[in-house]
């Protein structure tokens, strides 16, 4: 299996498979309430079969080009991860997203590794546009989209239902020339 350095803390990006759904739902559980604060995910992979099936709707969204999913891990323990939920390549579009659980939080592993999505995804996929979706009160995730250097799209008011409340989302997104200029800058600041 191959991983993706994601700095000198042992962090890496690695993918993410059918055959790790027992590893996966173990670190669902251990992260359950806190990822299920703003997402789905929580609800999602409740038990061994919805891991499995879940892992396995993204190795056919890989098989069709139309998503990736990738975990995060440090010293080897799955402790979050990051995915493309939708990708269109012929229209140039795609939607990535984040979990992390607790013990990994505040350490800027999920901007590290959504930066590398979006590398792949501009530069491998000829991705033009990367929208990032996130429940207004997930100040977290908000902050990873600027720190990414995202531009905040808009907010559609009350349109995702979660746990019977409904919800605002914020809809951030990086173009291709934006993000490219933006690693270019990166690159000037650090010869």
């Amino acid at each position: 299996m191959y991983a993706i350095s994601l700095g000198d803390d042992g962090a890496e990006l690695c993918p993410l498979e059918p055959w790790q759904a027992e590893e996966f739902l173990a670190h669902m559980d251990r992260g359950r309430e806190f990822i299920g604060q703003h997402i789905a995910l929580a609800d999602v992979v409740a038990d061994l079969a919805m891991s499995r099936a879940f892992l396995q709707s993204y190795a056919e969204k890989a098989a069709s080009d139309s998503g990736r999913i990738y975990g995060i891990r440090v010293d080897g323990k799955l402790v979050g991860g990051v995915l493309l939920r939708t990708m269109d390549v012929a229209q140039g579009t795609a939607e990535a997203g984040c979990w992390l659980e607790p013990s990994a939080v505040g350490k800027g592993l999920i901007t590290r590794a959504v930066g590398v999505l979006i590398d792949w995804a501009v530069e491998e996929r000829g991705i033009h546009r990367v929208e990032w979706q996130v429940a207004a009160a997930n100040q977290s995730s908000i902050a990873v989209a600027r720190r990414l250097g995202m531009t905040r799209d808009g907010v559609l008011r009350e349109s995702f239902l979660y746990r019977g409340t409904r919800r605002d989302i914020e809809v951030w997104s990086v173009l291709a020339p934006e993000w490219r200029a933006r690693r270019q800058a990166a690159q000037g600041q650090a010869a």
